[in-house]
Parts: structure tokens; C-alpha cells; sequence
């Protein structure tokens, strides 16, 4: 317990920097949870961010109307329900398209769901007891001070005195960074050689004006960023779609575009679910992580965690396939799940699901596709670009068939997945991005402008692993997808977020959280504790005052929302957070009290 007691008379103080979804959802759980751990005293919550409270810097009103969710308006909640496994009660709320009346199957702008994001977070305050006070800040956080065992200090930006604070929650969402030594040495280049240098960013955060009408434009980053440049630069700018051919305005540049992949990220599922779903997790659940935290020597991922996830996506994948779509199948699925169960991985296991799927296009290839270019070579540019086309519109065509509803198994496979692996804290940014283009790419309708802009010519795609050098005073880019050809350009620019890394953070809070002392893991992210998101230190203790929620951290999510009936990481991490700032500060005021 702390050394230090309450004031009897003095309500306790939270501080929770960040007033986006998840500041939102932690608010909403201390609702929920208060009655059993918090009845009758009083509690003053401090939120501290420059944006709205709800709907934050990524969420708020003021950006183009032009941007879209890239989840249909059914599958976004900010609300508890059964299937949350956590300490806490649920409490169920309508999803986006219930609360906006809407068609569930729109994919809604960005400043809409910035507006049920406000009125989730005016509901969870109007949900606190009336003896827990809200206060927002509208300005930065600077630091936070204070013992260990005493109360914490929260500096902020033009404020003489601190915030008091006994105990302190980070929630800051997406940050910026500074630059990486490539990116320095690019910007650099730009500025000696009068070019453009454009670094990663939230792109709606991103000055375009800068990129010319007509002019060749490097784009080097092929997810949900760069849909957002390619929708700023095109509609953007007064373009406009005729159905399936654009329409240019003549202010759009041409952007050539690529990436690792070389590949857009899949498009989003255009079919409901229906039938019974797959009994997950099967391969890879509590007991298993249980048993990966327990080895003494530690774990790697792709030598213990891969084998797992990739069972256990391949068991989503074939129980929907021999349950639904049988005709397919050459055995039973009673016989086949018999043998899958019981083959190692590699060789044995390929060799049951040829003998059993006999059409290679009902295999899951997880490494084909991952990388679908992968020593993959076209003879000319333009055959390239033909073939892009191509590949996309079978991606759309595949994503929208409901014959193919295997693969909405294998994105519940991933859910699944990513819910057990937020227990094993920091496994590398591979499984993050890899996710990310399975399951989270951008709507259908996204997709087609994409095609319609590169037959117009707007947009040219480059190919797998793009590699950007700077040299003769231009920017030229390259891939051997397309051995021998080459773009010049007076502009580049990164369409991807800034690493969240505690180094690299422009956020003065983190950087000073790093220089105090909290761990941090080799990929630079914020060590918190596993159970309740308390910051640990370099030598692994945790906090008593300090917690921390979101992508900075090796307990990120997929995101602050999610869909109904789904498990919610983030839900089931407020949760337990929530609970354990109640309890802290219950016992707190007991203390005072004795």
C-alpha cells in the first residue's frame, strides 16, 4: 500500500491524457464497474487532450468529408456485451448504423463516427455516479512527476502549477514521431535539391499543397494511408467517378505507387456470415499462451507462436469449408478433423489438405498470401499494370462471393487470434501489419476507384519491395517485379503512421516517461503489465500510479472499437484497468478514512 493517505475531505483524482475512443471506453467501464468498487465516494477525472473528448485528433470534425471508415457502419461499437471476457458487467449500446439509422452495410464518413464517439463519451459521463466529477483540459500533457508511492504530478502545456494526480492514465492514441535516419536523410536531400519530402503522418494531418497537378509523385506505402491520399489527391482536388471511370479535374498529380508487398491490402468482406461458426479459439487459446509465458527461456514467434496462429487460422478456414461448403471436400469432416488435429506442421499437414481439398484455389496459403508478388516478374511496365487490375478486381470479385466465405472464417480466425496474442505483450511488428492487411483493408468501393484511377492514368503502380533512392537531384523509385524499369520524381512522399516508439515520440510526455525509466521493448513500444496496463520499469515492476492503454504499448489492440460480439480486446483491457484504479483508489481513501 502507499505511503501516502487521502485528505478525507479531498475527492481522489484520476488524469487520463488522451480524450479519444479510449479514454471514452476506460470512462465507460469506470461507470461500470463503479457501483460495485466505488460506491459513495467522490472521484474528480481529469482528461487532458487538445481535441474533443469522444472523438480525438483521429475521430474529430474538422477534416475532409471525403474520408471513410474502413469498417461497415454494423461492425463499429463502443459497447460491451456478452462476449467480453472480463470482471465487470457489460453493458450494451448500439452500434454505429443503429445509432445514426443508417444502412449497416455504409461505410460511414470519419466525421460521423466522430459524432457517436462524442455521444458515447457523453453517455459514459452521464453514466458515472454523481459523485464522480468529469473535467476536460483542452491542451497537451507535458510530463508526468512523483515518487512511486506518492502522488503524481501532470505538467501541462501553459499551466504553471500541475494537475495533482493520484493515479495517472496514458491514453494517448496514435502519435507522431520524429524522423528515422532514412527519413532524415531523404528530407534532407529534399530540401538541398528544392524537392518534396512528405515523412509518415496521419494524412488527413498532411499538407498536399505542395504536390503539383500533372507532376509524377512517389508514394511509397500501399494500406489504408495511402487510400486516403489517393481520395484527397483525386476527389479531392474536384475529380469525380462516372461509374466505373474517373473523371480527372487536371489538379491531380500521377502517384506511383508501392510497398513491400507491392499490393493494395485486401479489400473488406462484402457478405454477411450465416450458418455455425467456427468453435475458436481450437489451437491456440488461454491454455497455450499460458504455456508460452511459462517457458523460462522465453519465446520466439516465428518458431513457437507462427506454428499456432497458423494452425488455428487453417482450422477456421477448413471448418467453414467442409461444414458449408462440402461439395468441395473429398472426406468427412469428422475424419479430417481427426488428422488435422493430429499432424505436425509442414509437410504432413500440406499433404492431408491436398488429399482432402482437391480445387488449390480452397487451400489457405497464409504465405501466398502474404506475399503475392513474391518472385513474381512482368516483361513490360504496362503488363503490370494490367496485371494489378487484374489482381484486384479477382481480390473484389473473391471478397463478395459468399462461396468463398472461407475467408470470412479465417478473419474470425484472426479476431481470435489477436485477442490471445495481446496476452504475450511486444511479439514484433510483423503480426500487427500482416493483420492489418488481411483483416483490416479498405472498402470495397475504395478499391474500384483504384482501378478506374489507374486506367485513367492517375495512378501507376510500381510493384513488391519498391526501393526509393536519392540521387542526380530527383527521387526515382524501382522493384524487380518489373526488372529494368524505373520512375523519377521531384516528390515522395511515406503514406504509412509514424512508428509508435518511446524514443522516437514527439509527444514530451513519453520521451520524458522513457528518460525516468519505463521499459521498453526492442521495438520501442511501452512495457505495461500484462493483467491491468500498469507501466512497468526496465527492471519489469509495475507501477502503482501508472497505466497505459493503446498503440504505444505491447499490449496494443486492433483498435479502440471493434465489432458486436467479437471479445473486444480493448473492452476486456478497460475492464481491467478500470477496476484496478477503483480498487487502488477505494483502498486509498480507506486509508485516509482509518
Amino acid at each position: 500500500m502507499s505511503s501516502e493517505t487521502l485528505d478525507p475531505e479531498a475527492p481522489a483524482t484520476l488524469v487520463i491524457v488522451g480524450a479519444g475512443p479510449r479514454g471514452t471506453g476506460l470512462i465507460e467501464r469506470i461507470a461500470a464497474n463503479a457501483p460495485e468498487l466505488y460506491a459513495g465516494s467522490g472521484l474528480d477525472i481529469h482528461l487532458v487532450d487538445p481535441h474533443p473528448p469522444g472523438a480525438g485528433r483521429i475521430w474529430r470534425a474538422a477534416q475532409s468529408p471525403l474520408l471513410w471508415m474502413n469498417s461497415h457502419a454494423e461492425d463499429v461499437t463502443m459497447f460491451t456485451d456478452e462476449s467480453v471476457e472480463m470482471a465487470g458487467p457489460a453493458r450494451p449500446g448500439p452500434t454505429l448504423h443503429e445509432w445514426a439509422g443508417i444502412d449497416g452495410r455504409t461505410f460511414a464518413d470519419r466525421q460521423l463516427q466522430g459524432s457517436y464517439l462524442r455521444w458515447v463519451h457523453e453517455q459514459a459521463v452521464a453514466a458515472l455516479p454523481a459523485e464522480i466529477t468529469v473535467h476536460h483540459h483542452p491542451g497537451r500533457a507535458l510530463r508526468v512527476s512523483g515518487p512511486r508511492t506518492g502522488r503524481q504530478q501532470v505538467w501541462l502545456e501553459g499551466r504553471d502549477q500541475p494537475l495533482p494526480a493520484d493515479l495517472v492514465v496514458l491514453a494517448h492514441g496514435h502519435l507522431d514521431a520524429e524522423l528515422d535516419e532514412e527519413q532524415r536523410e531523404l528530407a534532407a536531400y529534399a530540401a538541398e535539391h528544392g524537392l518534396v519530402h512528405l515523412p509518415p503522418d496521419f494524412t488527413a494531418d498532411s499538407d498536399l499543397s505542395a504536390l503539383p497537378a500533372g507532376e509524377p509523385v512517389l508514394v511509397r506505402g500501399f494500406g489504408l494511408a495511402f487510400v486516403d491520399l489517393m481520395v484527397l489527391l483525386t476527389e479531392g482536388r474536384g475529380g469525380r467517378y462516372e461509374g466505373d471511370t474517373y473523371v480527372p479535374s487536371g489538379r491531380e498529380p500521377v502517384l506511383y505507387v508501392g510497398s513491400r508487398r507491392g499490393v493494395p491490402y485486401h479489400s473488406k468482406i462484402g457478405y454477411d456470415w450465416t450458418g455455425e461458426r467456427p468453435p475458436l479459439p481450437r489451437f491456440l487459446g488461454p491454455a497455450e499462451i499460458d504455456g508460452l509465458l511459462a517457458r523460462p527461456g522465453g519465446f520466439d514467434f516465428r518458431r513457437d507462436v507462427w506454428p499456432l496462429v497458423e494452425k488455428e487460422l487453417g482450422f477456421a478456414h477448413y471448418h467453414r469449408l467442409f461444414t458449408v461448403h462440402a461439395e468441395r471436400t473429398a472426406i468427412a469432416w469428422t475424419d479430417f478433423e481427426e488428422k488435422y488435429e493430429a499432424a505436425s506442421e509442414g509437410a504432413e499437414r500440406e499433404a492431408l489438405v491436398a488429399s482432402a481439398v482437391p480445387d488449390p484455389r480452397d487451400r489457405l496459403d497464409l504465405a501466398a498470401l502474404d506475399r503475392p508478388l513474391a518472385g513474381v516478374t512482368y516483361g513490360s511496365f504496362a503488363e503490370f499494370q494490367e496485371g494489378l487490375r487484374g489482381y484486384v478486381e479477382d481480390d473484389l470479385s473473391r471478397r463478395h462471393d459468399a462461396a468463398h466465405s472461407t475467408d470470412l472464417a479465417v478473419f474470425l480466425g484472426l479476431l481470435s487470434v489477436y485477442g490471445q496474442l495481446v496476452r504475450l505483450g511486444d511479439i514484433g511488428s510483423w503480426w500487427h501489419g500482416f493483420f492489418s492487411y488481411l483483416a483490416s483493408g479498405p472498402p470495397g468501393p475504395r478499391l474500384r476507384q483504384l482501378i478506374a484511377l489507374s486506367r485513367a492514368g492517375v495512378l501507376k503502380f510500381v510493384g513488391a519491395d519498391m526501393a526509393v533512392h536519392a540521387r542526380d537531384g530527383v527521387f526515382r523509385a524501382s522493384s524487380a517485379t518489373v526488372p529494368g524499369f524505373s520512375v523519377e520524381a521531384r516528390a515522395l512522399v511515406e503514406a504509412r503512421l509514424p512508428e509508435p516508439t518511446l524514443r522516437r515520440a514527439l509527444d514530451p510526455l513519453l520521451r520524458e516517461l522513457h528518460a525516468d525509466g519505463a521499459g521498453e521493448t526492442p521495438d520501442g513500444l511501452l512495457r505495461v503489465d500484462r493483467a491491468d496496463g500498469r507501466v512497468l520499469d526496465r527492471a519489469g515492476r509495475p507501477h502503482p500510479r501508472r497505466f497505459a492503454l493503446g498503440p504505444h504499448t505491447d499490449g496494443r489492440t486492433p483498435g479502440a472499437f471493434t465489432r458486436p460480439r467479437t471479445g473486444g480486446p480493448a473492452f476486456r483491457q478497460n475492464d481491467a484497468t478500470a477496476r484496478a484504479a477503483l480498487v487502488f483508489l477505494r483502498d486509498l481513501g480507506a486509508d485516509a478514512v482509518g
